[in-house]
């Protein structure tokens, strides 16, 4: 039987955030060579993991713990510099849980199950109602409140984020099959057939890895799931079938909770798990009215906000003029006589002198020499561009010291010009 709820009272009050982090995000490669996919930088200024975690903070949820593992300083040093505004003394908390070999010395989070399980103590010690478990490596913006209220309304045991996806591109995904009111009635994960929707055969709904509980509950599940020797101890592998078997797992459609403002026409999604993909999602900011909307003061993006001046634009000589069009240029930038055109441009980069950038997304801190030419390129932070270089324009060429994806996508990393240097 559903529950009834004061309709006027919060449900992010009584709940926490936990944030799986602790991906590698292998597909990134050498992106990720130093850092955790959540803590790659997106849209000029901020890391992916913030979009999850503005999410929450913007639902009203106050208390937030953040699991951790691979590569995990650059993400810690982030969050305590920019999550550490969360005061106990008002009943809120922000947790980072690394893997800590809290069980035994040989064991880290073995899955996402696992990292919610080595910290169930820490868990019940905040005392909340209802847990929500985010994927912390996903850009959307998203109103969890709806989500909370949909599951204590159904009474369900879980409730499962969805996306509805072609069903052509289901097959990445798990898939939910559900009947004519979002009860999940089967689950499979990567299906070559996938399951569509009651009354559309084109359409499929994927997990978009999150979920709601109540914490009482998925602590029960978790206990259970930890004494048998056959899990994988993974939500998607082992709690989530286990549940829709049991018949209480409800789907939650992302289209009933996305935030828009009013310049935003689609329910944005994106997965920024490949070189293609996040190229492109952070080169689509660009667009006169982009289909994300970071300038929404209603659902701000938190994030570390580093003390920067202003970006500066210089010199206007024909041949020698400081510009950028259709691009974001961040706080501390330097254009010297150069050419930005659709490009994305992290905080304190210096682009000099008769060089031209063209759908280039740099990181933070990079230094691009006189004369360089860049075409659609990923700069990696810090890379110092060498004067006088061409990425992007010769695929042979790009092929030998950078790494070239099949649609073209240069990512450039400092290790990779030393070797072009030193060739």
């Amino acid at each position: 039987m559903a529950q009834t709820t004061d309709r006027y009272s919060p449900l992010a009050r009584e709940a926490m955030a936990y944030v799986l982090a602790g991906g590698r995000g292998s597909r990134l490669v050498e992106l990720t060579d130093r850092r955790a996919k959540p803590a790659v930088f997106f849209g000029g200024k901020s890391r992916i993991i913030d979009f999850a975690l503005s999410n929450a903070i913007n639902s009203g949820i106050r208390r937030i713990a953040v699991a951790t593992q691979y590569q995990a300083h650059s993400l810690i040093r982030h969050l305590n510099r920019g999550w550490n505004f969360l005061r106990p003394e008002r009943n809120e908390s922000f947790d980072i849980l690394p893997a800590s070999q809290r069980l035994a010395e040989d064991i880290w989070y073995r899955g996402t199950a696992d990292a919610v399980y080595q910290n169930i103590d820490i868990i019940e010690d905040m005392g909340t109602k209802y847990i929500v478990v985010l994927a912390g490596d996903h850009i959307y913006k998203m109103d969890y409140e709806l989500m909370l209220r949909q599951h204590v309304d159904s009474g369900a045991h879980v409730t499962v984020g969805c996306l509805e996806v072609p069903k052509a591109e289901a097959s990445a995904f798990g898939v939910m099959h559900v009947d004519g009111r979002d009860k999940i009635v089967g689950f499979v994960e990567k299906p070559k057939d996938p399951p569509t929707i009651p009354g559309n055969d084109a359409v499929s709904l994927a997990s978009m890895g999150i979920y709601v509980f109540n914490t009482s509950f998925l602590m029960e599940q978790l206990r259970k799931d930890a004494e048998n020797p056959n899990s994988s101890r993974d939500f998607g592998k082992d709690i989530i079938p286990s549940l829709v078997e049991r018949g209480n797992a409800w789907a939650h459609r992302f289209t009933h909770s996305c935030v828009r403002s009013n310049k935003e026409e689609v329910a944005y999604w994106r997965d920024v798990g490949t070189l293609d993909a996040y190229w492109s999602a952070n080169i689509d900011l660009t667009d006169v009215v982009p289909q994300l909307d970071l300038y929404d003061a209603n659902w701000p993006i938190w994030t570390y906000a580093e003390i920067t001046p202003p970006a500066k634009f210089v010199h206007d000589l024909d041949g020698r003029r400081g510009s950028a069009v259709s691009s974001l240029v961040s706080g501390g930038c330097i254009v010297s006589g150069a050419s930005v055109r659709r490009s994305l441009i992290s905080t304190g980069t210096q682009i000099n002198s008769y060089s031209s950038l063209d759908e280039v997304v740099a990181l933070p801190y990079c230094n691009v020499g006189r004369g360089a030419r860049l075409k659609k390129v990923i700069l990696d932070r810090g890379v110092r561009v060498p004067q006088g270089i061409v990425i992007g324009e010769d695929a042979e060429q790009d092929k030998k010291f950078f790494r070239r994806t099949d649609n073209g996508v240069v990512l450039v990393t400092q290790k990779m010009i030393d070797a072009y240097e030193n060739q």
